[in-house]
């Protein structure tokens, strides 16, 4: 993989907090983080005849059925979307989130014919899908039921047969949070119905205050990776300091803790590698029912049990993935992918488990920094002959690279070999799809030459932007400690990063398979010195005797605080190393 390190202009006479606003761009404006800053929820489309559906159904004691996704986008959306509408009125609420085993993604024609004939319900409402639903939301108006679409995916040109759809990705949508996530949209359709509900004269004795549902939008903003636009950011940024301030729901409080983090000192990063993943198991080894079941307790006693069972969840998931990325590294080492001078990159093993690909596509996409699509079969329990004449189906999971759009890539290649791909959708970074097995080679072909013509020679280069160098007195507990709390760091907003060469001055691996390693460095043009950590040093191509012979290195990392047995110091996290003899 190429790597390339660049750093942003800086005005190095100022201090380094206003180095880093100047450098972006940022005022103080963009620092307020206060609730009044969200853009209008009226500027959605569709909200007022979403509302007006709601509140008839609540009215009419209606009931309603919430179908989810199988991701912590979906998991939230659902748990905000069941708990809202059942302190806003609603007496006859249910949920279903389609088996990814069984239904697949999204409101199919499948999960309404057993959502009729298990709940009846009068109004379905989709939340973090259901804007690529054409048959499912036409099965639904088939059987009776009223639709209310609720998603922030990408739309097509035109849009299912819903009662109503709100959507900022919709044709003719002016909320220019276009990088909402699903969990969002469903916040903005519930503070809605609050303010319908209230107008009508309908509303319950005892009106909930919608501010109890920011750790669950913050959690799925991180966790989907969706940009942190302006919007966003208030989101995650109330969000965390409800947490910190002790309001988290139960099921949160029980996720920090079974993975031992301090909800005072929680941070967005936190999200994406502590929660999320505790979360996201339910639905890759499991069912998400079990997460959806952890964020409606109310119970802290049964929330910390089932977010037990989420952490052992996760460590099934952890040892799933860790066999199929060596089963992925060794075929790539056969394929020799980078001296073939191919571009994307196709993985499938018959035994891999559909649950994780997205995540086994995400790690190989930063090791080789290539469009990475990984396969499964969609079901189990093949038998020998079915797996001979490759008519089953097999799910794909893709990650991108900034410069390549995921989504109308596929769209590409769909036009293409429109007879391959039975059903995609996604995002610029992330997109999922379904092909039968004996279209694979066919469609490794297509993707490749669309692969060719979008990716240009310099997208292929990993740009690293730092923030440059700090100076020596930058190396403080103060400093470390404003870097970490004073934004919510993410995707397209991200998290100051620096660069520098050290002298190492110690160094010894750690875990049980010394695959981290923690180093000593002695801080530029001092004589301080400072604790480093790079973990994962086989994923960034470091081996035990190169540790061995380093003297100095330059080295890409964020300025964090240590905590251990209650005090704190500074440590780097090193997020790239080029090692000096």
């Amino acid at each position: 993989m190429n790597i390339e390190i660049i750093r942003r202009e800086m005005d190095t006479s100022l201090p380094l907090l206003q180095r880093i606003f100047h450098a972006r761009g940022l005022t103080p404006e963009h620092l307020d983080f206060s609730l009044k800053g969200l853009m209008d929820i009226q500027a959605l489309k569709g909200m007022q005849a979403a509302c007006d559906l709601l509140v008839s159904a609540i009215s009419a004691q209606e009931k309603i059925l919430i179908v989810g996704d199988f991701d912590v986008d979906g998991a939230t959306s659902t748990a905000l979307a069941v708990d809202a509408l059942t302190q806003l009125g609603a007496l006859h609420v249910n949920y279903v989130v389609p088996n990814r085993f069984e239904y697949g993604y999204g409101l199919s024609s499948e999960i309404v014919d057993y959502a009729y004939k298990t709940f009846q319900p009068d109004l379905i409402i989709t939340v973090d899908n259901g804007i690529s639903s054409f048959d499912g939301v036409a099965r639904a108006k088939a059987l009776g039921m009223k639709v209310l679409v609720t998603d922030h995916h990408l739309a097509a040109d035109h849009l299912p047969a819903a009662d109503a759809i709100v959507n900022p990705n919709q044709p003719g949508c002016e909320f220019s949070s276009k990088s909402a996530c699903g969990c969002a949209v469903i916040f903005y359709v519930m503070c809605g119905l609050r303010s319908a509900l209230i107008q009508s004269g309908r509303a319950p004795a005892s009106l909930p205050n919608m501010a109890q549902y920011l750790d669950l939008v913050a959690l799925a903003t991180v966790a989907d990776v969706v940009p942190l636009d302006a919007n966003n950011r208030i989101l995650v940024e109330q969000g965390l300091r409800r947490i910190r301030s002790g309001y988290a729901r139960p099921g949160i409080q029980a996720l920090l803790q079974v993975s031992k983090k301090n909800p005072t000192q929680l941070t967005s990063k936190d999200f994406g590698f502590a929660l999320g993943p505790r979360l996201n198991a339910a639905g890759r080894m499991d069912d998400m029912s079990v997460g959806i079941e952890c964020l409606l307790s109310r119970n802290p006693d049964h929330a910390v049990m089932i977010a037990q069972s989420l952490d052992e969840l996760n460590q099934d998931r952890k040892l799933v993935e860790g066999q199929m990325q060596q089963e992925a590294l060794a075929h790539l080492e056969k394929m020799s992918v980078q001296a073939d001078n191919k571009v994307s990159v196709c993985l499938y093993q018959p035994q891999w488990h559909q649950g994780v690909i997205g995540l086994l596509a995400s790690r190989i996409k930063e090791k080789l920094y290539r469009p990475v699509i990984a396969f499964a079969p969609a079901q189990d329990g093949l038998t020998d002959a079915e797996m001979q004449d490759g008519e089953f189906e097999l799910k794909g999971s893709g990650r991108s690279i900034p410069g390549f759009h995921l989504r109308d890539a596929l769209d590409l290649v769909a036009k293409k070999i429109p007879h391959v791909l039975s059903k995609f959708g996604g995002h610029a970074m992330a997109a999922g799809l379904s092909i039968k097995q004996k279209h694979l080679a066919e469609f490794e072909a297509a993707f490749e030459q669309v692969s060719q013509t979008l990716l240009t020679p310099e997208l292929l280069v990993n740009q690293v932007v730092t923030d440059g160098a700090p100076h020596a007195q930058d190396f403080t507990i103060n400093t470390a400690r404003q870097l970490r709390f004073m934004a919510p760091w993410g995707q397209n907003f991200p998290e100051p990063l620096f660069d520098d060469t050290f002298k190492i001055l110690n160094h010894r691996l750690l875990g049980a398979d010394k695959n981290h390693l923690k180093l000593t460095l002695q801080v530029p043009n001092s004589h301080l010195a400072v604790d480093a950590i790079l973990f994962g040093i086989e994923r960034h191509g470091i081996t035990p005797t190169m540790v061995a012979n380093m003297q100095s290195a330059h080295i890409v990392f964020e300025m964090d605080v240590n905590e251990f047995r209650g005090q704190e110091t500074v440590q780097l996290i090193i997020r790239h190393l080029s090692p000096r003899v």
